[in-house]
C-alpha cells in the first residue's frame, strides 16, 4: 500500500504562505510561529525532492514546479473539505442528494432562481431535476420517487402549496386555415390536426394517453412543447402552449394565438412534498426557497380533492 510522504497540513501551510504573501503574514493568520511554517515547507520540499518556493528579498515566490503542485494541492484539500462536509451533513441529517420532479410547464426562470439561491447553502448536496407531465407528476408523488414535486394535479390525500398559474394559449402558424375564423369553436378544431404532448406517467403510457384537449380526429404526439412549437412554425396543426413558452414565437410573428370559444386553460401548479416525515433539512430549505421564488407566495395548503391540472376539456 502506498504511503504518502507529505501531509495535508504541509500543503495547507504552503497555500497559506502563498496566499498571504509570506511566512510572517501566514503565521499570523494560522496562529502559528513563523519558524514552524518555515520548517514545514522546508520538510515538504525535502520529502518531495522538489523546490517549491524561493525567497526573493523579503518575499517568497513559487517556482514553476511549485505552481503546478500548488494548483493540484488546492484540488486535493478542497476534495478533503468536501468529504468531511459530507460526513458532517450525514451526521446532521442533511441530505447528500435531492430529486425534484418539475411539471414541464413550470417556468424555468423560477426554478433556476431557486437553484442559484440554494447553491451557497447546499453544502455539496446534489440536485437532480426531472421533467414530468400530468400523471408523471402524480406518479412521483404517489410512488415517493422525488423529494419535492411541482405538479399540476395533486392526488387525493396530499396537500400542496400553490406556486404559479399557467395560461395555456391556442396557437398555430399565421397562415393556418384556423386564422381565417373569427372565433374557433370545438367543432372547427376537431377537423384540424392537433399537436399534443405525451403524458409521462405509467398509467398514461399503458393506455396511450396524451395531454391536452383531445377531440381532434387527427393528432401528432411529441415529448416536449418546444418540439410542438417547431412543428407549428412549419404551418402544420394547432396546439395549446403555455404562454411563457409561446411568448417569443408570438412576439416574432412565427405563431399567433387564436380566440376560441373552447374553455381557456388556466392551470394551477403546486408544490407537494410526498413524504413530509422523511424530508431532511436540505429538502425543507430548498422548498422554502422555491416558494419564495415563485410568482404565488401564498402558504395556504391546497387539498388534493380540489386542485386539478385539468380544465373542463383538459384530459390526462
Amino acid at each position: 500500500m502506498y504511503r504518502p510522504h507529505s501531509t495535508l497540513e504541509q500543503w495547507r501551510i504552503l497555500q497559506a504562505v502563498v496566499d498571504y504573501g509570506g511566512y510572517a503574514h501566514a503565521a499570523a493568520a494560522l496562529n502559528k510561529s513563523q519558524s514552524s511554517l518555515n520548517h514545514a515547507v522546508a520538510k515538504l520540499q525535502q520529502q518531495l525532492g522538489v523546490q517549491l518556493l524561493r525567497v526573493k528579498g523579503r518575499k517568497a515566490e513559487l517556482t514553476e514546479e511549485g505552481k503546478v503542485l500548488l494548483r493540484r494541492s488546492r484540488q486535493l484539500t478542497q476534495q478533503i473539505e468536501q468529504l468531511e462536509q459530507l460526513a458532517s451533513n450525514m451526521e446532521q441529517g442533511w441530505e447528500h442528494e435531492l430529486i425534484i420532479s418539475r411539471e414541464s410547464i413550470y417556468p424555468s426562470q423560477y426554478l433556476f432562481d431557486a437553484l442559484s439561491r440554494f447553491y451557497p447553502e447546499s453544502r455539496g448536496t446534489r440536485v437532480t431535476v426531472i421533467d414530468n407531465i400530468i400523471s408523471g407528476s402524480s406518479d412521483a408523488i404517489i410512488n415517493r420517487s422525488a423529494d419535492l414535486v411541482i405538479t399540476g394535479h395533486v392526488p387525493p390525500g396530499h396537500l400542496g402549496t400553490p406556486l404559479a398559474m399557467i395560461q395555456m394559449l391556442l396557437c398555430c402558424h399565421p397562415n393556418h386555415p384556423l386564422t381565417r375564423e373569427q372565433t374557433v369553436d370545438s367543432g372547427r378544431l376537431e377537423r384540424e390536426l392537433q399537436i399534443v404532448i405525451r403524458d409521462t406517467g405509467t398509467a398514461a403510457r399503458d393506455s396511450d394517453k396524451d395531454v391536452g384537449w383531445l377531440k381532434a380526429k387527427e393528432r401528432w404526439t411529441v415529448s416536449h412543447f418546444f418540439d410542438a412549437i417547431d412543428i407549428l412554425k412549419q404551418g402544420v396543426g394547432f396546439c395549446w402552449i403555455p404562454d411563457h413558452m409561446a411568448s417569443e414565437a408570438l412576439a416574432s410573428g412565427d405563431l399567433v394565438s387564436l380566440y376560441s370559444s373552447v374553455e381557456k386553460h388556466l392551470i394551477p401548479l403546486t408544490l407537494v412534498i410526498p413524504n413530509q416525515d422523511n424530508l431532511g433539512p436540505a429538502g425543507k430549505r430548498f422548498a422554502e426557497i422555491l416558494k419564495q421564488c415563485s410568482p404565488l407566495t401564498s402558504t395556504q395548503p391546497i387539498a388534493g380533492t380540489t386542485t386539478s391540472a385539468r380544465g373542463p376539456d383538459f384530459d390526462a
